[in-house]
């Protein structure tokens, strides 16, 4: 099996800065993209910012130039560094991830639990 589990979400006031981090671990043969999506109340998910395993990164134009996504493939982790929140950026952060396990030929998508986002004075 394969999780990824996020960390890093919390409480932030307007300008402040947070990171998050996705741990992938499991079976785990290779990861192609890992990306990083958000659902605020009452709102669909969007996709924030994506990064493939060759370092291309693509962006939301809501998030360009406060987030930067990041990877750490020997650890099998992903960032996303969060600069100059505003309180539109407050929503549940979700990681996920295109992996192909041991064994298989195929990438399968997978998802983390989530993480709070809050952006509050």
């Amino acid at each position: 099996q394969v999780q990824l589990v996020e960390s890093g979400g919390g409480l932030v006031q307007p300008g402040g800065s947070l990171r998050l981090s996705c741990a992938a671990s499991g079976s785990i043969f290779s990861i192609n993209a890992m990306n990083w999506y958000r659902q605020a109340p009452g709102k669909e998910r969007e996709l924030v910012a994506g990064i493939i395993s060759g370092g291309t990164t693509t962006y939301a134009d809501s998030v360009k130039g406060r987030f930067t996504i990041s990877r750490d493939n020997a650890k099998n982790t992903g960032y996303l560094q969060m600069n100059s929140l505003k309180p539109e950026d407050t929503a549940v952060y979700y990681c996920n991830a295109r992996i192909r396990r041991r064994g298989s030929i195929y990438h399968d998508d997978y998802w983390g639990q989530g993480t709070q986002v809050t952006v509050s004075s």
